[in-house]
């Protein structure tokens, strides 16, 4: 895949008084920092950061080893059912610093004639446009976050895979990507899939296997969130815990 060049800067009212532009660019994955894998023993309240100035009119991540914490990166990981959908978009909003939303699956279907769905059967085509998908969204995150922009990536992600999955993900994002897994029990995963509809609906038996291999996620030192009995602001919630725990951590 060729990456598509953003422009140097955005265009300019023609009249009336000037008006601040924000310009973006590009870094390798290089600019993304690190973190670890550990389990989440202990959970603490979430702290708020305020976001970088904007002084110059450019954002640039903090060199390696600064003291001031930088934008994240989530990749929100969980079975068909599991909500993450939802939870990323919720979470996205409501976050006091700028914060965007990726989601694969949204990419995925970017591509209408010629769409390789997986309902049909899983190919070489499906794979194909998986992985392009998964390096557009990597392309579109390290660049949110190189202007100072959070990010957060939903995906079921298979323990199983880490070639195409998690090890993938942080090739294309960075390092410094913080996976958290949503698994709530079978029984709810599916029945919110029977509300879906279109492509994004599958049958009780995929789901029913999606989420007997995500069960490997358990004991991987990744967060688990089992959402069973919580809406979408509690599980979001739940979600910036987890993160500031293992910030503060």
């Amino acid at each position: 895949m060729s990456d598509g060049q953003y422009p140097a800067s955005l265009p300019t009212a023609p009249s009336g008084p000037p008006r601040a532009t924000l310009r973006l660019r590009a870094v390798p994955e290089s600019a993304a920092g690190t973190t670890g894998g550990e389990p989440v023993t202990a959970i603490r309240s979430p702290g708020h950061h305020p976001a970088p100035p904007m002084a110059t009119g450019q954002f640039t991540l903090p060199p390696a080893g600064a003291t001031a914490p930088g934008p994240l990166a989530v990749l929100l990981i969980g079975p068909a059912g599991a909500g993450k959908t939802s939870v990323a978009r919720y979470w996205a909003d409501h976050r006091a610093e700028p914060t965007a939303h990726i989601s694969l699956d949204d990419v995925r279907e970017w591509v209408r004639s010629g769409f390789a769905d997986p309902q049909a059967g899983w190919n070489d085509q499906c794979e194909a446009q998986y992985r392009l998908a998964r390096r557009t969204c990597g392309f579109a995150a390290r660049n949110h976050l190189a202007n100072g922009i959070s990010c957060v990536i939903d995906d079921a992600v298979f323990p199983d895979r880490p070639a195409i999955g998690l090890g993938g993900w942080k090739r294309h994002v960075g390092p410094g990507l913080r996976p958290v897994v949503l698994l709530p029990g079978l029984d709810v995963v599916l029945a919110r899939n029977a509300e879906r509809s279109g492509s994004r609906r599958l049958s009780d038996e995929t789901v029913a296997l999606i989420h007997g291999r995500m069960a490997g996620w358990y004991g991987s030192g990744l967060p688990i969130i089992d959402n069973s009995r919580l809406d979408v602001p509690a599980t979001a919630a739940a979600l910036d815990q987890v993160l500031s725990q293992r910030r503060a951590g």
